[in-house]
């Protein structure tokens, strides 16, 4: 199998725990060619859309775990699949690239995640399709919708709708301390719409990841654990991951949406769940994998490869 991986810049990849490498090492692993590019690498000319990628050979040492060949252009249909493993900011330029891969797609190659479903999932809205599983939220950019709502439910959470990381991610208590200023910030005058969840206290209990591959639910997820006197959890923000057996209430819902993502056209979702309330549900590049197998031996990345190998027989 050829496949081809649309990443963030190779050197700055961290391959102890990014999933993107743990995907590249277990197809090298099994013999598949491994290519990478970048979005900035694709472009349509002569009635197609192409990419200037590099062979890579993949190791298993993190200090220099990848050698790169000299690039060349191929078109994206000569692949036998092409990942789309972008990082947000889902931006105008993430935008372009998922509609070339659109047209890419138009002209035989298999793309995952569907870029269609790339652009109608955004991480946050995506859960406003499944009212029954979600806390109470609010989508707006009216500062007296969301001050209306911060005064309904007292603690609450208001972040940006394309952010990752836990960046201007916010919390307000009943006291209101800076709600002006954090939504003047946020929403930028009322020029951006944003969320607004109610605060779930079980988030010291871990803001559960739970990965979905190929409509499959893996058996565990990864519980982000805030740091002290912090409220965000994820791991770019300090968090400490630890990986736990799904619960029931986390199983139903991951089975529930599982059939439904993938007739989307997602292979790789990875759900968030705080306390049992689904919060995210994030397709651009979901992590967590290589945690996963750490503590557990459940090896996601195998999983992947194993349902790329499915859709490309």
């Amino acid at each position: 199998m050829n496949l081809l991986l649309l990443l963030d810049p190779l050197n700055t990849l961290k391959p102890y725990k990014d999933s993107s490498v743990a995907i590249m090492r277990a197809a090298a692993r099994r013999q598949h060619a491994v290519h990478a590019a970048g979005p900035g690498d694709l472009l349509w000319r002569d009635g197609a859309v192409w990419a200037r990628t590099q062979v890579l050979r993949v190791s298993d040492e993190d200090a220099h775990w990848y050698d790169a060949a000299e690039p060349k252009l191929q078109p994206l249909a000569g692949f036998d699949a092409v990942l789309m493993r972008k990082d947000p900011p889902f931006d105008s330029e993430y935008l372009y690239a998922t509609q070339l891969l659109s047209l890419a797609q138009a002209q035989g190659a298999k793309v995952f995640n569907a870029p269609d479903a790339l652009r109608d999932f955004n991480e946050k809205l995506a859960i406003l399709r499944f009212p029954q599983w979600i806390a109470p939220t609010l989508v707006s950019r009216s500062m007296n919708e969301l001050k209306a709502f911060a005064s309904q439910y007292g603690d609450v959470i208001f972040k940006p709708l394309d952010g990752m990381g836990g960046m201007e991610v916010f919390r307000v208590r009943e006291d209101g301390l800076n709600l002006n200023a954090i939504l003047e910030t946020l929403t930028r005058q009322e020029s951006r719409t944003i969320m607004a969840q109610r605060y779930l206290p079980q988030i010291r209990d871990g803001d559960k990841r739970v990965l979905l591959i190929d409509g499959e639910v893996v058996p565990w997820a990864l519980a982000r654990m805030p740091a002290e006197g912090e409220t965000r959890a994820n791991l770019a923000a300090g968090g400490r991951g630890v990986a736990q057996p799904l619960d029931e209430r986390e199983r139903e819902i991951a089975e529930g949406l599982a059939p439904q993502l993938r007739a989307a056209g997602l292979l790789l979702v990875g759900l968030d769940m705080i306390g049992g309330w689904l919060t995210e549900i994030n397709v651009t590049s979901p992590t967590g994998l290589v945690e996963i197998f750490a503590q557990s031996g459940c090896d996601a990345a195998a999983m992947v490869v194993d349902a790329l190998e499915r859709r490309c027989a």
